[in-house]
């Protein structure tokens, strides 16, 4: 752990956004004794867990002008990962005794269960009297030492202020990006990106092509399956003569990418293979985009890599006075969310140090060549994957926390895996009981909980 400073400091801190993030960074930085500000732009905590059935009228969501809706998910959502891997370290993502039979007790629950855990864990710590909710910033800036941070509400009041650091957590599934598809100008079909998928009612009876197979690609592509007459997948991770079925499915289809899209309404893919689709459905990814952000062009977002960010929190002319919350992907969200709220609440206090402005831009130029050394695009940055432990438990050190566990890294490995070989069953079969045993005795050991779940004691473990 960096060496700490003799001087404490209590700030006043402005955190944008109130989801999965923003929460668990008011929460630690009010145990650091700062004065926090949470701006939200909705009417209640949750952020991308807030499902809503409307979607933006735009469907590809490329009109800068357009009225933004904030949540990118779906009626159908389930985790992507156990729910006791997920969670915060110390307020477990568990079915609790106060719970009530709405509650979704699957170990992949749905979206509302996630919304559900956020809210609860919001109470918990007394946190919402921190939110100040249906506001908006509308700009963050340096203003000499400190920072200037204007914000609206929804009647149409503005505000400007002072703090002394603003930290991001504005979330990044919000702007989507769009797939580059040849010929795509004249095809006549209709096309959506995920953002503004909710259920597929619009596709019965159609041929529809979604580009992208991981997680929301694959989702996406069974459930609109139930519906249209042949759903196609397009995904660039498939060697380029590609073309299957998917197992337990009549009309789901494998390929590898689009090659061209035509006039005539047919697509036309690597392999050779040719369909006439009626709609194409996104499923790309999003851009990290804030808009509200004023840095004179310190910070930039170069397909889709923002920096120069040291370990992906702090940019090093900025720090410690602006920092990111959630960045980097392919990793435990909540926990990193809440180990990196606990870097940043420390070195605002001072009890944590950073290194000096030239050594995390060294350190940031190192990064980024070794990232061009292994031929990764820009847009793979922030991705951790195979590097997640090393990321988290050295952020772990910094701030005198321990390690992650050992079970929990365990069932995001095998949880990522099942997602990838058995994407269409994973939710419901699983092989490693025995590390969700480990999860709740923890808990239990650790007095997060009163008891063991009830199916936990039923399996005769």
């Amino acid at each position: 752990m960096a060496p700490a400073q003799s001087k404490i400091n209590s700030l006043h801190v402005a955190v944008i956004g109130a989801g999965a993030a923003g929460l668990v960074a008011a929460r630690e930085l009010r145990r650091e004794n700062h004065s926090v500000v949470v701006f939200e732009r909705d009417s209640k905590v949750g952020g991308l867990w807030v499902y809503t059935p409307e979607s933006e009228l735009d469907p590809l969501s490329l009109d800068p002008n357009r009225t933004v809706v904030h949540s990118s998910v779906y009626d159908s959502l389930r985790t992507n990962l156990p729910r006791e891997c997920m969670g915060y370290r110390d307020y477990p993502f568990v079915t609790r005794p106060e719970h009530d039979e709405s509650r979704d007790s699957r170990r992949y629950p749905s979206h509302r269960e996630v919304l559900a855990y956020l809210e609860d864990f919001a109470r918990e710590f007394k946190l919402v009297e921190m939110v100040r909710f249906n506001t908006e910033v509308v700009l963050a800036e340096p203003d000499g030492s400190k920072w200037r941070v204007q914000s609206k509400n929804s009647e149409g009041t503005s505000k400007d202020e002072i703090f002394d650091a603003v930290v991001v957590c504005n979330g990044h599934y919000t702007e989507p990006r769009v797939a580059h598809v040849p010929g795509i100008d004249s095809w006549p079909g209709k096309q959506i990106h995920s953002h503004n998928y909710r259920v597929p009612d619009q596709f019965k009876d159609q041929v529809v092509v979604v580009i992208g197979n991981f997680a929301s690609g694959a989702d996406i592509s069974r459930d609109i399956m139930a519906v249209a007459k042949e759903v196609h997948i397009a995904s660039r991770s498939n060697p380029s003569k590609t073309y299957k079925q998917l197992p337990g499915s009549d009309n789901l289809w494998l390929h590898p990418m689009i090659e061209n899209a035509r006039e005539d309404g047919s697509i036309v893919f690597e392999n050779g293979k040719v369909v006439q689709a009626d709609t194409i459905v996104h499923c790309s990814g999003y851009k990290y985009y804030f808009p509200f952000l004023n840095t004179n062009g310190y910070i930039t977002v170069e397909d889709n890599c923002v920096g120069p960010l040291y370990k992906h929190v702090f940019p090093p002319a900025l720090a410690p006075g602006l920092s990111f919350i959630g960045l980097p992907w392919m990793t435990l969200q909540f926990f990193m969310f809440e180990l990196q709220s606990k870097w940043v609440a420390a070195v605002l206090t001072g009890r944590v140090t950073l290194p000096s402005e030239e050594k995390m831009m060294e350190e940031v130029t190192a990064y980024y060549a070794m990232r061009d050394t292994y031929g990764l695009p820009k847009r793979y940055t922030h991705k951790l994957g195979a590097n997640q432990i090393q990321y988290l438990d050295w952020i772990a050190e910094q701030v005198g926390a321990p390690p992650g566990e050992e079970w929990r890294y365990q069932e995001i490995e095998g949880g990522y895996f099942r997602l990838a070989t058995q994407s269409d069953t994973f939710r419901d079969k699983w092989d490693d009981d025995h590390l969700m045993v480990e999860a709740y005795e923890d808990f239990l050991r650790q007095k997060l909980i009163t008891s063991l779940p009830s199916e936990l004691l039923e399996s005769g473990k």
